[in-house]
């Protein structure tokens, strides 16, 4: 792993100065509840992923939508969420903007909830480090949703069975 980058400290400010900072992609992923039925069930995964290194939360906020379209919000630290997320190491300070969260929130139907996370993609950080330190730039990148995945293996294995 990496070590920890120096994060420049600028005095007449005093904020942190996040330039020429080596950070491992970064990326939210917003997981709904319909129904409003959120367990918490995930956390033990979520956790499992931190504890291993493999992600850093940075910022994680539920989002709940009730039948009549008034919307909760709460960071993982306020009630009732806490409990849930107590033993999820991790920041809650910010990173998402008021005006991200009430998009996530537009976009849920009633009676739903939601989970918003942003995390650093720790895996990757020493790609990333090489990838900067060779002068590349990472022009895009995606994440392909699961369902177009499953549909195309389904096609290549069909595919492959009728060469066969």
């Amino acid at each position: 792993m990496l070590g920890s980058p120096v994060v420049p400290y600028c005095r007449a400010t005093r904020r942190t100065v996040w330039t020429n900072i080596v950070l491992a992609p970064v990326e939210y992923i917003l997981i709904g509840f319909p129904d409003n039925d959120f367990t918490g069930g995930i956390t033990p995964a979520i956790a499992e992923l931190i504890e291993s290194g493999v992600v850093r939360i940075i910022d994680l906020v539920f989002i709940s939508k009730a039948k009549d379209g008034s919307v909760t919000i709460l960071e993982w630290d306020d009630s009732p969420v806490a409990s849930v997320w107590a033993d999820i190491e991790g920041e809650s300070d910010g990173f998402l903007a008021d005006e991200d969260v009430r998009d996530a929130a537009e976009g849920l139907d009633p009676n739903s909830s939601a989970l918003l996370i942003v995390w650093e993609d720790l895996w990757a950080a020493r790609l990333g480090a090489e990838i900067a330190a060779s002068g590349g730039v990472l022009l895009h990148g995606e994440r392909i949703p699961r369902e177009v995945v499953a549909e195309i293996l389904t096609d290549i294995e069909i595919r492959q069975g009728e060469r066969r």
